[in-house]
């Protein structure tokens, strides 16, 4: 080894010893009588003090030639720091050299290589092999190595058995787009990269492994947002010879297990709740559950509050759903009027945005032209609304104005600090719808995927009514993020055929993109389910970013691009008529 010591591994205990370090040269400090260097590592930094009165000079001249990230190695003898720091963890000491040597030279780089970098994110893609060496950037990938450690030592104790699947696989056309690859070998036919890998962990259950997980890298040529990237990490698990409770409480082990490893935080039995109470009550399927605030109807569910008063908005509506924003009464006019163009964008389609306040003991509405101090009174008693609160009214088709109000009432709790990027709310959502319609193509699709099991006792439902049919799936949500999710398999061949029947699949295409699986549940397939955390997404959530990007070495940008190697990139013409492309 070159070295005897890393920059973060010196303490007050080691004074008078003779150590080597190497690394970068983070910065160099000339005060003429004195010469500081902080020579940096992986493991932290570490201060060289040169008195020039006392050290030759070989080693002053070579301490004065060194630029930021230089890559040198020093000797010396460990001192006790004159004056000491508590910012980083070596701030008791400091080396006084012996020698100095560099290993290599560096160009000044594109940007400052600390945590407050002047470097704007393109840049730092661009050269991503120098964001890396940042502590906050290295911090988020030791933090990843962590998750993964104990995900591997969590269920190695369980028994499960880590398996590798094919990367280059069959091509369906469910689910989001499939990343394609030619074969050379097989002219004018295509693999695909593997969204999941779903049918193989299923084939592995009728092979018997009974627990299998693997941290795998998955595709989805898809649009990206800040949670998305077109290669990704699960955290893929299947199980045999279980039913749903089996599955919740193994997999709430585990991340209670990585709370307690990764976070210090000891989480209680995550709570349940039905895909049908999470919309009602939030709007969404994944719920951030850190705050209150949930839905209360003005109008429907069998209750109206606000009908028979000729406000037409109301009179029309399939619901009317309020929230309540607590503290909120001195919201101004035109913060109302920002919150009402905000769900009048065409993402959320709202018509507009009807609220009322309790304020010194009365209430103040913007719909006081139809309703009175007694209807407000039942409006508050309905809301739980009292004193300096503000409530906010949406309207519309149910479905609309639910999704509407979920994304109202998050806006209305960041604003209200009531998402606390420290605490940490998980649930399990379960009972999800096992089939949606499209009304566009007029049929149904999978709402998880093709081989989830419907409820036992909703199977007589398949064909009589499929849109009351619940899946056997559930997903499990921390903090309004879906971090994983999963189902109880269809291991029987008769029952899948009838679900590839429902979702408009000839017996001829069932056939040909699924027949080896159909095949082998002729030969004694188990009971079997299982589901997949978004490792990235765990990563992200613990470090408390909303973008996973930061959590993957060498990430793509909002364009897919990979702009540090330039890919996608056009390849040579020998190479597409090798493939048969040209």
């Amino acid at each position: 080894m070159l070295r005897t010591h890393t920059c973060g591994e010196l303490r007050i205990q080691n004074i008078n010893e003779t150590i080597t370090l190497c690394g970068w040269v983070q910065g160099v400090r000339d005060k003429g009588a004195l010469l500081w260097i902080d020579l940096r590592d992986r493991y932290g930094i570490t201060q060289i003090t040169v008195e020039t009165d006392k050290t030759s000079g070989e080693i002053i001249d070579l301490a004065r030639s060194l630029g930021r990230e230089y890559v040198v190695k020093v000797t010396g003898i460990v001192s006790e720091r004159y004056s000491k720091t508590d910012k980083i963890a070596t701030g008791d000491v400091e080396i006084i050299p012996q020698s100095i040597e560099i290993l290599n030279r560096s160009l000044t780089p594109p940007f400052t290589i600390e945590d407050e970098t002047d470097g704007g994110d393109e840049l730092r893609m661009k050269y991503r092999y120098l964001d890396l060496r940042r502590t906050e950037v290295r911090n988020k990938l030791q933090l990843r190595h962590q998750v993964a450690k104990a995900t591997r030592n969590f269920l190695d104790a369980q028994d499960f058995i880590e398996v590798e699947t094919p990367v280059l696989i069959k091509s369906t056309p469910e689910g989001a787009r499939d990343f394609v690859v030619p074969s050379r070998m097989n002219e004018g036919q295509f693999y695909a990269l593997p969204q999941s890998p779903q049918t193989f962990k299923q084939l592995l259950m009728v092979a018997g492994f009974d627990r299998y997980y693997q941290i795998v890298k998955c595709f989805r040529d898809e649009d990206l947002r800040a949670d998305r990237q077109p290669e990704f990490t699960q955290i893929d698990c299947e199980m045999s010879f279980i039913e749903q409770e089996d599955i919740l409480n193994m997999f709430e082990g585990l991340v209670k297990h990585l709370f307690e490893k990764v976070k210090g935080i000891k989480i209680d039995k995550l709570p349940r709740m039905t895909y049908h109470e999470a919309m009602e009550s939030y709007g969404c399927d994944k719920p951030d559950t850190r705050f209150g605030m949930k839905f209360n109807y003005l109008k429907g569910n069998g209750v109206d509050l606000v009908g028979g008063k000729n406000f037409g908005v109301f009179d029309a509506a399939e619901a009317v759903i309020a929230i309540n924003a607590k503290g909120c009464f001195n919201y101004t006019r035109k913060q109302l009027d920002e919150l009402t163009e905000w769900v009048k964008d065409p993402k959320r389609g709202m018509g507009g945005l009807i609220y009322f306040r309790c304020e010194n003991g009365s209430f103040k509405s913007s719909a006081d032209k139809f309703y009175s101090t007694e209807d407000l009174q039942k409006w508050a008693l309905a809301c739980d609304a009292t004193e300096g609160d503000l409530v906010l009214v949406l309207s519309g088709v149910k479905e609309k104005a639910q999704k509407a109000m979920g994304d109202l009432r998050l806006l209305m709790g960041e604003r209200m600090g009531l998402r606390d990027k420290n605490k940490f709310s998980p649930l399990w959502v379960v009972d999800f719808p096992l089939l949606e319609f499209n009304e566009e193509d007029g049929r149904y699709y999978a709402m998880h995927h093709p081989f989830t099991s419907p409820k036992p006792e909703d199977i007589v439902l398949l064909e009589s009514d499929p849109g009351a049919v619940r899946a056997n799936a559930y997903d499990m949500v921390i903090n309004g993020v879906e971090v994983g999710g999963g189902s109880i398999r269809i291991f029987n061949k008769e029952l899948q055929s009838r679900m590839f029947d429902l979702l408009g699949f000839t017996k001829e295409e069932a056939q040909n993109q699924f027949g080896f699986l159909m095949n082998a549940f002729e030969y004694g397939a188990p009971p079997h389910g299982g589901l997949a955390f978004g490792f990235d997404r765990l990563c992200s959530l613990f470090g408390g970013s909303e973008s996973i990007r930061d959590y993957i070495a060498f990430p793509k940008n909002n364009s897919g691009r990979d702009v540090m190697i330039d890919a996608p990139s056009v390849i040579e013409s020998k190479q597409m008529k090798e493939l048969g492309l040209k």
